[in-house]
């Protein structure tokens, strides 16, 4: 079973970046479909962006220009390089598959947008 591991978050003012990383484990996750996920208390966590195995991304509108996905499958990893950040992308971020079922969750990264 693939263990998913998230770090890069923190504190950043508004119009900052931060680059997120997703180390998984325990199994390749080079032939996945992955995503990043996001979770504000009391809401539902969400798909933000995926990429495929065969790495073509889709970026929604509201992320479209300022975030960028992409994968390392020499590293069995998955990063998000997030820019022009706003404090609407405050959440805890979560990586995991994209292609119809899940793996067991990691424990996330908190991403904070505030001056």
């Amino acid at each position: 079973q693939v263990q998913l591991v998230e770090s890069g978050g923190g504190l950043v003012q508004p119009g900052g970046s931060l680059r997120l990383s997703c180390a998984a484990s325990g199994s390749s996750i080079r032939l996945n479909d992955m995503g990043w996920y996001r979770q504000a208390p009391g809401k539902q966590r969400e798909l933000v962006v995926s990429i495929m195995y065969y790495g073509y991304t889709n970026y929604p509108d509201f992320v479209k220009g300022r975030f960028t996905i992409s994968r390392d499958n020499a590293k069995n990893s998955l990063y998000l390089q997030m820019s022009s950040l706003k404090p609407e992308d405050t959440d805890v971020y979560y990586c995991n598959s994209s292609g119809g079922g899940w793996f067991n969750w990691g424990q996330g990264t908190q991403v904070t947008v505030s001056s």
